[in-house]
């Protein structure tokens, strides 16, 4: 479907093997020509996948002024985890958040917005403040939003146990000696 602007809802029919190939292949504006007519901008609104294939059914295109910015929703991708002192404590990230809404131009909304876990340490989190904007765009979601925490790994009964054990076979070997 295609709507927005000054001009009426279309119901369209794409191809699915050249629509697949349009959205791997473009940003975040396609130039859509319907029979041949004019090249109109257009966005990608929302997408319908089937279930279990994972194949696109429905897909909503919204036309776009390139002179006006609109919103748009972007993947939070979060990197330098290998790199993080607290990962490698034994730290597991836990995303809280895997998208932001972001206000630009429609040439300039970024294919996603990064994170970096590079500084965090056991026990704090990141919010979207200190997600890196590269690139004329605004995240318009709440600055104080976490978006991952970095916490210790949680022990289970059974594993305190074992821990124990442990400790005391440590202590018996030590006093054999």
């Amino acid at each position: 479907m295609l709507y927005g602007g000054d001009a009426e809802p279309v119901s369209i029919s794409i191809n699915a093997r050249e629509l697949r190939q349009t959205l791997a292949a473009s940003g975040a504006v396609i130039d859509l020509s319907i029979d041949g007519g004019s090249a109109e901008s257009v966005v990608v609104k929302d997408t319908q996948r089937h279930p279990v294939r994972g194949e696109i059914m429905h897909v909503d295109l919204l036309r776009v002024d390139l002179k006006q910015k609109i919103e748009a929703t972007v993947p939070l991708e979060v990197v330098d985890a290998e790199e993080s002192a607290g990962i490698k404590q034994g730290g597991i990230i836990e995303h809280l958040i895997r998208e932001v809404t972001v206000e630009a131009l429609p040439t300039d909304i970024p294919e996603r917005v990064v994170v970096s876990v590079k500084e965090l340490q056991l026990g704090h989190s990141l919010t979207v403040a200190d997600a890196t904007i590269d690139g004329d765009f605004t995240i318009v979601d709440d600055q104080e939003l976490a978006v991952v925490n970095l916490r210790a790994p949680r022990k289970s009964g059974s594993d305190e146990a074992v821990d124990g054990e442990a400790e005391e076979g440590a202590e018996t070997a030590e006093s054999a000696e």
